[in-house]
């Protein structure tokens, strides 16, 4: 494969196209609540999972998960579609709804009902709520969980019928009211909804619940691995639960899809939750989901985002197991970093005051000369060029004169010569003041100067400018982020309160050179000295150019929220103000790479030459032991990923100090262990140190590299399956898997997968 990313999905996925779990399919999906607009999180699991389908080959669906009519439109149908092939990924011009299986989803249901799994609830959504329990307590049945199954077929019936009213009653799943997971106790499948859907109508008025429609979705499709994000986690058991109640997989034809978590992306400076979006939308904060300032997909792309730059974010934070919070100069930084090879330079002024070049003749045409000046610096190596006119009168940046300049500062003021970009240097005369504002600077060029420094005249720096005779007119949007504090959510108060002051300045005026004025709307471009700035997309016409500041040209110090103290300050609120936040164990980690040289270089190493994804290399540089153990295990012949996956998904990750040895680790990530087996010797080895090797053949694990025993395992297994031998050797290959999973269970854990798919194969 071309694509050689590896993460602990991907490692998931190659596993069991070794042990032909799938048949040797892959086959996943994004599947999209049409509720709103994408935001940067979905961003980067649109990549993860159309990526994945790129780097083996297949496809990945889009799936609307449509089974709210009550908050869903076209309008963000049509936005995700966009959105998702901006990012430059193809979900095959035709998009999958969960919709499209309202009929077969019912059916299943039905059958639940019909095997006493289902029931019909009249409590109200309170009730319910009543009746769960709490984390310490049980939940208790409710009055209806043992009603007759024909009562609950017919009342279900009803409700599909449009006989009864919102909130009557639901369908719910009997499981278990005790249940430690809270998602277990008797969960909900169906409520009514008397509301429009933007694909079906009226023909329904129940709709299923997420739980319930999102497992049917992928088993039907032939999904193969169902990858979402933690806050699912504790959704995963229901999930198998329907897909093992309703065999819908295995009716469809296919191997039932796993359910796979991964920490969501969640950038500082931002609000990711899609209610919050649409409230700052809804109460006029922005001026729309594609507001420049929004972390929407559509706001980055009128800001002047790339999708390459998006993409480039997805891959430098990586795909973990756990959720931290990433600095939103990472994003910056892949924008700039895109920016700075892609974006051609030109010259704009945005606060003009006016330069005379006195020893230009007076006249329209006085001193006019053109330079050509090129699009790209001599580093980037991009051709192009285009003229650039000047004559006796230019605008210059206001802030690049100085009558009184304040110590260090390196540009035009009284006796000082400054060089023109890409032109002659000058050298200050005068100064006209109306009202104590300078509102002139006079100046004579050095006519030896062009591309050559003068002699014996020091140069106090390079200014932009514009011809004042050749300049456009354009309006000017500086966007700044749009929240002033890292955590707006986490902040005291409503999440609005959080929001920067002046997160949008709107200068017109500004003056451009003239090779913008052909500009197409949506083209990137670097003001130099200025920042990076896009046309605006919608707002930019041919004689009226709007620009949007993508960045500036480095990292800028964020905004700070302005503080207004209430009048009369609760005491609780006087103490928290004076409480240090608390930090994230993400910030700490960084604290100590900070302090300690050693841990910083091994956080680059284990990036940049072991191929480990950020987020598992900040992981494993939080504090030396780990550090050392990761490094001293790869320096003894362990494969990176598979140390760092045994260590980050180690329970007692960084809570105790390790027992075992580098060396230890790399011969246990050598041992041909799988399941709890591996985990049992992994775990003894933590904590009591010692060879795995040995750890392995005490406790009677090593049996898996014995070809005896499990040959005999592989053997029964083929015995106990007659009709699913026939199968396979009839050509139904992806009945390999079940051999597999079947053995490996058989021998509790303990057999390698790869041996058992060897022997089975040789038998089969």
């Amino acid at each position: 494969m071309a694509d050689e990313r590896s993460d602990f999905i991907r490692d998931i996925i190659e596993d069991d196209l070794r042990t032909g779990k799938h048949g040797g399919r892959v086959l996943t999906r994004f599947p999209p609540e049409p509720n709103g607009y994408l935001h940067i999180g979905h961003a980067k699991s649109i990549c993860l999972n159309f990526g994945i389908a790129q780097q083996y080959g297949t496809r990945c669906n889009l799936r609307f998960d449509d089974t709210n009519p009550v908050k869903e439109d076209t309008e963000y149908v049509e936005s995700i579609q966009r959105d998702i092939e901006w990012l430059g990924f193809s979900f095959g011009g035709t998009a999958l709804y969960a919709s499209d299986y309202f009929e077969e989803m019912y059916q299943l249901a039905e059958g639940l009902i019909a095997d006493g799994k289902a029931y019909v609830c009249e409590l109200t959504d309170e009730q319910i709520k009543e009746y769960r329990g709490t984390l310490s307590e049980p939940g208790r049945p409710s009055p209806w969980r043992d009603r007759p199954i024909e009562d609950s077929l017919a009342l279900f019936r009803k409700m599909r019928s449009g006989a009864l009213p919102d909130g009557a009653c639901v369908l719910r799943a009997k499981i278990d009211m005790a249940a430690a997971n809270m998602k277990m106790r008797d969960p909900l499948l169906y409520r009514i909804r008397h509301a429009h859907h933007h694909r079906t109508g009226d023909a329904w008025c129940i709709y299923p619940m997420y739980d319930y429609a999102h497992p049917l979705s992928d088993a039907i499709e032939g999904i193969t691995h169902s990858i979402c994000t933690l806050e699912f986690e504790n959704n995963r058991e229901l999930y198998d639960w329907a897909l093992e109640h309703t065999r819908v997989a295995e009716k469809h034809g296919f191997t039932r899809p796993q359910q796979i978590e991964f920490a969501r992306l969640n950038l500082d400076y931002t609000v990711m939750s899609k209610r919050k979006l649409l409230t700052l939308v809804k109460d006029g904060h922005v001026r729309g989901w594609d507001d420049p300032r929004m972390p929407t997909i559509a706001g980055m792309r009128r800001r002047g985002y790339s999708p390459e730059a998006i993409r480039a974010l997805a891959e430098l934070v990586g795909v973990a197991k756990t959720n931290s919070v990433v600095d939103i100069g990472k994003l910056e930084f892949c924008v700039r970093d895109d920016l700075n090879r892609t974006a051609p330079r030109v010259m704009g002024v945005l606060r003009p005051l006016k330069l005379v070049v006195t020893s230009y003749e007076a006249g329209a045409a006085g001193g006019a000369q053109t330079f050509d000046a090129p699009y790209f610096p001599p580093d980037v190596g991009k051709p192009g060029s285009r003229p650039v006119p000047m004559s006796r009168e230019l605008w210059i940046e206001r802030d690049d004169f100085a009558l009184e300049p304040p110590e260090g500062y390196q540009r035009l003021a009284p006796g000082r010569t400054v060089r023109l970009r890409h032109g002659h240097c000058v050298t200050f005369e005068d100064a006209v003041v109306e009202g104590g504002e300078v509102v002139e600077v006079r100046v004579r060029h050095l006519p030896e100067t062009l591309g050559a420094n003068p002699q014996g005249v020091k140069v106090s720096g390079v200014i932009h400018w514009v011809s004042a005779a050749h300049a456009i007119d354009a309006e000017v949007r500086l966007y700044d982020r749009l929240f002033a504090v890292p955590r707006p959510e986490d902040a005291e108060g409503d999440f609005v309160q959080n929001l920067t002051p002046g997160s949008l300045e709107v200068i017109r005026g500004a003056k451009l050179e003239p090779s913008l004025a052909t500009a197409a709307p949506g083209s990137r471009w670097q003001l130099e000295r200025v920042g990076y700035f896009v046309l605006d997309a919608v707002d930019s016409q041919p004689g009226a150019i709007v620009l949007n500041r993508i960045s500036t040209l480095r990292e800028a110090a964020p905004a700070r929220a302005v503080e207004a103290a209430p009048a009369e300050p609760r005491e609780k609120n006087a103490k928290a103000k004076t409480r240090p936040a608390k930090r994230s164990p993400a910030e700490y980690r960084a604290e100590a790479r900070a302090r300690d040289e050693a841990l910083a270089a091994a956080f680059d190493r284990l990036q940049r030459v072991h191929g480990l994804s950020e987020g598992d290399a900040d992981l494993l540089t939080g504090e030396r032991a780990v550090a050392e153990m990761i490094e001293g295990a790869i320096a003894a012949g362990a494969a990176p990923d598979a140390a760092a996956r045994w260590l980050v998904n180690d329970p007692s990750f960084g809570k105790a100090p390790y027992a075992m040895t580098p060396a230890n680790l790399a011969a246990f990530v050598a041992l041909p262990l799988a399941g709890p087996a591996a985990k049992e010797v992994f775990a003894k080895m933590r904590a009591e140190g010692g060879d795995p090797r040995q750890i392995a053949a005490a406790a009677g694990l090593d049996q898996a590299a014995d070809d005896g025993v499990v040959g005999k395992l592989v053997d029964d297994v083929i015995a106990a399956h007659p009709d699913k031998v026939a199968q396979y050797r009839g050509g139904k290959v992806g009945l390999l898997g079940f051999f597999v999973g079947q053995v490996v269970k058989a021998s509790a854990g303990k057999a390698s997968p790869p041996r058992v798919q060897e022997l089975l194969k040789e038998r089969l």
